[in-house]
């Protein structure tokens, strides 16, 4: 679809765009060579990404913050363009206008990953907690040293009634840890108008403590990074992990913080674990939690585990990547439990995908451009939900109807020469699923041969 949104004052005129255009292209060898040179990039209302060749000029800076202004006078976030430039100097611009089915991704600077359905997520961040029926407490949780620790250290402070605890656990829909109830009949925490009394309950109990009223759950949809990074990650506990490996639980009960990462109560233990056991979610990853000790008893008391990192495969065998300087092979990365299978750059002979046909598992294929023998044995892979290809390989399974329709999400990998047409074969690919086109502007001037 090109040229059917009206274009934002002063963005459809090619001068506007020209002395980016020029700063993309300082020290450009391509037009030298008697060929078309290609850049893309993103500009946003308070940002930037441009493949730099030089350093940005005063004027270059100007007509980047010219369009930000632009783009907040619009009320547009962000716009992708995309440049053909001939070695005589014409020059095809593609501006890519946002849109809610493309989401933007670190390593696409034109366009970014087609979202094929509302809301949809990778499986890790669906991912509900195993049942544990026999999860008991620890030895440590000891309910009367927990108490008479807390008075000792707060004497003044007014806890929540059973009432209120018992209204926090409808709300959260579950049965509190005894301990936490405990902890909640001493101090009720009330960080909004008492800001002193809640610092003194939290040196108290050893971190930034939430009020009764704000207990929440963690919730695995809000720690997912984006497909573009979560459609490769992978997690699972070892069969004797204290804490299951998940985005979030109904039964994480977060109770406070270090400033940046979440302590939660878990209710919902991995098999080794105990109900109760204090687990740090870290806001920098997305994926897991970590045990910290196993009881609030050993929390307050400052009994830390002093092993601190459950062990998590995140490797091999969920996840595997092949091709220069990873696996030579995919047999070497086929296995049940494989979940993500990268194929990066590679020199050699192009990979069957027949070691990892029928894999229960599989739901992420990357493959650069050029590393699969046949594409269509993509077709094989019937749990797919992310799938990034290159250009031709799209091209190929769109001719052949053989797109994976259990897809949730999708990514062109681009190289140079397909910088013009991706956003016409995105169309495609989002035509299959009914969902909205992306809009293009292309724009034609002259930035005369190159120097």
């Amino acid at each position: 679809m090109e040229d059917q949104r009206p274009p934002l004052a002063s963005l459809d005129a090619f001068a506007t765009w020209e002395p980016v255009l020029r700063l993309m292209l300082a020290g450009d060898t391509q037009r030298r060579a008697a060929r078309s040179a290609r850049v893309a990039g993103r500009i946003s209302q308070c940002g930037w990404s441009l493949a730099l060749r030089g350093t940005m000029s005063s004027t270059a800076r100007i007509a980047v913050e010219d369009i930000q202004r632009a783009l907040a006078r619009g009320g547009v976030q962000e716009i992708a363009f995309r440049a053909e430039v001939q070695p005589d100097g014409r020059t095809t611009l593609g501006l890519v206008w946002p849109s809610p089915v493309v989401e933007p991704a670190v390593g696409y600077p034109d366009l970014g990953v087609l979202l094929l359905s509302d809301g949809s997520l990778p499986e890790p961040w669906l991912r509900r907690p195993d049942p544990v029926p026999g999860a008991m407490p620890a030895p440590s949780a000891d309910l009367e040293l927990l108490e008479r620790t807390l008075r000792e250290r707060l004497p003044d402070a007014i806890g929540a009634t059973e009432e209120e605890i018992a209204a926090a656990e409808a709300r959260l829909g579950v049965t509190l840890s005894d301990e936490l109830k405990v902890l909640y009949r001493v101090t009720r925490v009330d960080c909004d108008d008492d800001f002193e009394a809640a610092d003194r309950a939290g040196e108290a109990v050893g971190c930034e403590l939430s009020g009764l009223e704000h207990l929440y759950a963690v919730d695995g949809a809000v720690r997912h990074p984006g497909w573009d990074l979560g459609a490769t990650q992978a997690i699972s506990a070892a069969p004797d992990a204290p804490v299951q490996g998940l985005a979030g639980s109904p039964g994480w009960i977060g109770f406070g913080s270090n400033g940046g990462d979440e302590f939660a109560v878990d209710l919902t233990p991995g098999p080794a674990g105990h109900f109760g056991q204090i687990i740090l979610v870290a806001h920098e990853q997305s994926l897991g939690a970590e045990l910290v000790a196993d009881s609030l008893t050993d929390f307050v008391l400052g009994r830390m585990r002093e092993e601190r990192r459950d062990r998590l495969e995140d490797g091999l065998p969920a996840m595997a990547s092949v091709g220069t300087g990873y696996l030579k092979t995919i047999q070497d990365a086929a296995h049940p439990a494989l979940e993500a299978l990268s194929i990066g750059d590679w020199a050699g002979t192009p990979f069957s995908l027949a070691p990892v046909a029928g894999l229960p598992s599989l739901r992420t294929l990357t493959a650069s451009p050029g590393t699969l023998a046949d594409p269509l044995e993509v077709a094989g892979l019937t749990g797919l939900e992310f799938l990034e290809l290159g250009a031709q390989e799209w091209s190929r399974l769109l001719d052949a109807g053989a797109v994976p329709r259990s897809l949730k999400a999708a990514a062109i990998k681009v190289r140079d020469q397909d910088h013009l047409p991706v956003v016409a074969l995105a169309n495609e690919i989002l035509a299959l699923w009914d969902r909205p086109q992306i809009v293009q502007t292309l724009l034609e001037g002259d930035l005369g041969p190159a120097a």
